[in-house]
């Protein structure tokens, strides 16, 4: 048996939007939400949703560029980055927000969800899972690579649930002096993980970019799974 895919259509207040689900060969297990990058619900991200379902995880993925343009997928040449750009730009965060809690309560009402539910995030995904741990959505967090994040730590003492955050060294978006910011943060609360990887340039865990670290992506994977099986 092989895991099982498919679009979902969920209803929000101004108008319907799809999430990409993939169910494990058991058919049932704890959930995740997975939020993607600039670029859309494209192939890395799919692919990634389907890794975790192999790993026995419910996964519901949404789209959160719908009102602008829905089901967009780009890829990670200039036109890519250009467009990805003018969309994250373009996108409302408050309403984005609520279609993540939207997608939270969908896979609750999933019949294949068996246990409790995590939010996942990369890059802008990442930002906005940090967020939906703010706002207790979900069970426990874990954001790659969440650029912006540092500027957010007014919200950390809202964090009640367990979060992992994934940075690289050497990312050119975030710097390590943002990193230690978040670090120092949250370096009394026993909850909170921060993991920094040697020589992971920013997006270091997608195999279709060109800063893809083929180690910080396993040790990275590692982690999460670690952190999943401790709290879910």
């Amino acid at each position: 048996m092989s895991i099982t895919t498919k679009w979902i259509d969920i209803e929000a207040a101004d108008g319907t939007f799809g999430a990409y689900l993939a169910i494990p060969h058991t058919g049932k297990g704890p959930g995740i939400v997975l939020l993607q990058e600039i670029f859309g619900v494209n192939e890395h991200i799919r692919t990634v949703a389907e890794q975790y379902a192999n790993d026995g995880y419910v996964v519901l993925v949404p789209d959160l560029f719908w009102r602008i343009e829905k089901r967009i997928e780009l890829g990670y040449d200039d036109a890519g980055w250009k467009r990805a750009a003018e969309l994250m730009q373009a996108t409302d965060v408050a309403k984005a927000q609520s279609d993540i809690a939207l997608t939270v309560a969908a896979l609750k009402a999933q019949p294949a969800l068996d246990g409790k539910l995590a939010v996942i995030g990369y890059c802008f995904g990442g930002r906005l899972a940090y967020h939906a741990a703010a706002d207790g959505l979900v069970d426990a967090a874990i954001a790659y690579y969440g650029g912006g994040i540092q500027n957010q730590l007014q919200r950390a003492d809202e964090i009640k649930v367990p979060l992992l955050m994934h940075f690289g060294a050497a990312d050119s978006h975030i710097p390590l002096d943002a990193v230690q910011k978040i670090a120092e943060r949250f370096e009394d609360n026993d909850d909170v993980e921060v993991h920094v990887y040697a020589d992971a340039e920013h997006g270091f865990n997608c195999s279709h970019r060109a800063s893809y670290n083929q180690r910080a992506s396993v040790e990275a994977h590692g982690n999460s799974l670690t952190f999943l099986s401790d709290h879910l």
